[in-house]
């Protein structure tokens, strides 16, 4: 990586952070406010941190576009309603996904909210950001630590239960990458995935938040992200390594065999997963495709460059 690139990233770095700073504050001003027990302070409040959030992500927008310019490659859907409720799901590579989304689907759906691990909430700054726009912190639990302590089973679900209930007074796009976390080597092959490209989803997230958010929620977006050189580190992306990202966006109606009870219906379970399972299967395949005319499109450039070197 030259020297320019590490300086563009860092002036990249720079404008990130001046940005999160000068909207942060009417994010948290905002949602403190929202905590006085008044349902229509609490509506009011949500829409200004949403709206403060959305400019947020809007400014970062410029500094990558003048900083580290990337070429979208996007296919698929487009026939939003920002008046719509959405449960948006994807394939998770890096922390650039999340840059990703928010840039191709900013002022097209509502904000998006991310399910976030409890860890994240003490990420200094954008932790109290995060709280103050109501994302969800979920504290996972391992089978050692349910088995001493019985009462902790559940909790997730109560904690996405309440949050669902807050989505429910304005239209919200709820984000859930359902494989559980950023895929690599090793966790593939632990995991004996049986997708090429993907981890194995998990079910259990987007089902309860199916189930609690009801008929709210009705639409599905799902997303592929592609990078064709390389999955990007969060600096190497500011340092524009990244030229060229492809990505599939497949909106669809939630049919209504995907709601139900998760916890207690043994069999909506089992069927739920399977309907997961399909696609993923069809997000593998995507995947694939984006791979191979990648592959194309390289064996192209390169025997163009041959005959312009032979001119």
């Amino acid at each position: 990586m030259s020297l320019f690139s590490q300086i563009k990233g860092s002036l990249a770095f720079l404008c990130y952070v001046i940005n999160t700073l000068f909207w942060v504050i009417p994010i948290l001003t905002f949602g403190i406010i929202k905590l006085i027990p008044l349902n229509w302070i609490d509506k009011v409040c949500s829409y200004v941190v949403d709206h403060c959030a959305s400019a947020w992500i809007s400014v970062n927008t410029l500094t990558e576009k003048l900083f580290h310019p990337v070429k979208f490659e996007v296919t698929g859907s487009n026939d939003f309603d920002k008046k719509q409720w959405y449960m948006v799901i994807a394939n998770h590579q890096s922390w650039v996904d999340i840059l990703v989304l928010q840039r191709l689907l900013n002022g097209k759906i509502p904000f998006l909210k991310f399910f976030l691990k409890q860890q994240l909430l003490y990420v200094p700054v954008l932790g109290l950001a995060w709280w103050a726009l109501d994302f969800p912190f979920m504290r996972r639990y391992s089978n050692a630590k349910l088995r001493k302590n019985p009462k902790l089973k559940g909790k997730d679900i109560e904690i996405t239960r309440k949050a669902c209930e807050k989505f429910k007074t304005k239209p919200v796009s709820v984000m859930n990458f359902v494989e559980g976390t950023r895929i690599n080597p090793t966790k593939h092959q632990k995991q004996d995935s049986p997708y090429q490209h993907l981890l194995k989803p998990k079910a259990g997230g987007m089902a309860f938040a199916l189930s609690a958010m009801g008929e709210h929620i009705n639409k599905l977006v799902n997303v592929t992200i592609y990078y064709p050189e390389k999955v990007p580190s969060f600096w190497e992306y500011l340092c524009g390594q990244t030229k060229h990202i492809k990505v599939d966006i497949q909106i669809s109606d939630i049919p209504t065999r995907m709601r139900g009870d998760y916890i207690n219906d043994r069999q909506f379970k089992i069927d739920f997963q399977e309907q997961l399972n399909q696609i993923w299967q069809q997000k593998d395949q995507q995947l694939t495709q984006f791979k191979q005319s990648s592959a194309i499109d390289i064996v192209k450039v390169s025997k163009s460059t041959q005959a312009k070197q032979k001119g």
